[in-house]
Parts: C-alpha cells; sequence; structure tokens
C-alpha cells in the first residue's frame, strides 16, 4: 500500500512540474515563478524524467507554431494516432536531434551553471539515481515504481495529452488547430486535459474556461500565488 501511494505521489509531483514550470512558465510565460519554487520543479523533472527544459520547450513551441502542419513534431493528423499515442516518446525524442529546431524556439531557457553541467549535460543520471533509491528502500516494488515513474509522461503527456488531445473529445471552441478537451476535469496530467482551452488561449496560466471544469494546475498555481512563490501575468 505504501509503495502504490509513494507512486501515485511521485508521478503527481511530476505532472504539476511539467504543467506549471515547463509549461505555463518556461514555454509560455504565463506566470513567473520565485527561484524557491522553478528550481525544485526543475530538479524534480530531472530527478524523474530526464527532461532538459530547453528541449521539452522548444519541442512544445514548435508544437505551436506549426500545429497540426507538416513540421509539428506530435500531430496526430500529420503522424497518425497510434503512432503519437503510443510512441509519443520516440516522437520527442526525434525532435530533440534537431539542435537549430532546439536553439530557435528553446530561447529564453535557464543556462546556469547547474543546467550547463548537471541537468543538460548528465540528463539521464537522475532517473538512474531515483532507480538505486527507490530499490534499495523497497527492493523488487522500488523497480516496478520506478518503471511507472518513468513512463508517466511519455504516456499521459507526450501520448496522451499529445495524441488524444488533438483526435477526440469536446471543444470550447472552433481553435484553427484540432485541439479538443479530453475531459473537463483535469486533475490526472495537471490540468493540460483541458487541451482545447490551451490552445484558444495559450498564453494563459488557466487552461480551464467554464465555470464546469477544473483546472487542478491552476489551483496550485493560485496556492504558490497566495504564499507569495508565483506571479500570475495572464489568464
Amino acid at each position: 500500500m505504501l509503495e502504490i501511494i509513494l507512486t501515485l505521489v511521485i508521478t503527481h509531483l511530476t505532472i504539476i512540474s511539467v504543467t506549471i514550470y515547463l509549461h505555463r512558465h518556461q514555454t509560455h510565460r504565463a506566470l513567473d515563478l520565485s527561484p524557491w519554487a522553478s528550481h525544485p520543479m526543475r530538479f524534480w523533472l530531472w530527478w524523474t524524467t530526464g527532461m532538459v527544459t530547453q528541449e521539452w520547450v522548444a519541442i512544445h513551441r514548435k508544437h505551436h507554431s506549426l500545429v497540426e502542419q507538416p513540421g509539428d513534431p506530435h500531430s496526430p493528423h500529420q503522424h497518425g494516432i497510434i503512432k503519437v499515442v503510443f510512441g509519443g516518446a520516440w516522437l520527442y525524442a526525434d525532435g530533440t536531434r534537431n539542435r537549430r529546431d532546439i536553439e530557435q524556439y528553446g530561447r529564453g531557457t535557464p543556462n546556469d551553471w547547474i543546467e550547463r553541467n548537471l541537468y543538460s549535460r548528465y540528463p539521464n543520471l537522475g532517473y538512474l539515481t531515483l532507480l538505486c533509491l527507490l530499490t534499495a528502500l523497497f527492493h523488487g516494488w522500488g523497480i516496478v515504481m520506478w518503471l511507472v515513474t518513468v513512463a508517466w509522461i511519455p504516456f499521459w503527456a507526450a501520448g496522451v495529452i499529445n495524441g488524444i488531445g488533438h483526435w477526440w473529445g469536446y471543444r470550447n471552441t472552433d481553435t484553427p488547430d484540432c485541439s479538443r478537451n479530453i475531459v473537463p476535469w483535469g486533475i490526472i496530467v495537471g490540468g493540460e486535459e483541458l487541451h482545447n482551452g490551451h490552445h484558444n488561449r495559450p498564453a494563459s496560466a488557466k487552461l480551464s474556461e467554464k465555470w464546469w471544469e477544473f483546472d487542478i494546475g491552476w489551483m496550485y498555481i493560485r496556492l504558490l500565488e497566495i504564499v507569495g512563490l508565483a506571479r500570475v501575468k495572464r489568464i
């Protein structure tokens, strides 16, 4: 039971770090984060996923720039829904190999000492140390916990949101792309389930649009704002 609870906590913190730090803060500049909030999230993502901030930001900005067109890194209308849902992580990896795109679309992301000498230089070291820690603490169950942890973002974010979020669901706004709200309650993927709301207003820190929609990422942002660790710029 402890292993299940801890796994859910770890994956939830990872999802929240992706949607608040990588997506809404770094990519779209919808809010400012205090270093006391942004750096723990950056460390957590390195530790649990190995994702490099500049690469993630560049891939997502390119997606918005070329949405549903040739060159979109992960549009199901270009690559096929099955390939995006089950191979989204490989599409993301392919996108990171184009260093010209990474530099062009990834401008303004952290380039401090720890980013250059640890996070970007050794992206695999983080989640391998997590594997060692979980195995030492929980033995065989630790390996299972780690596998779930490292597969969480590739499936839910790279697969479900990038794939189903442009294929199936409802739309509040007739945006020029194919974005859809998968469900009205964004909890499992931190609010990213409200994908049509995001594409309608990419620079908004809040993804929900209707009173009956719930964006848990926005709830956390408001809590961070209350304690002085965030400042919303646009909704």
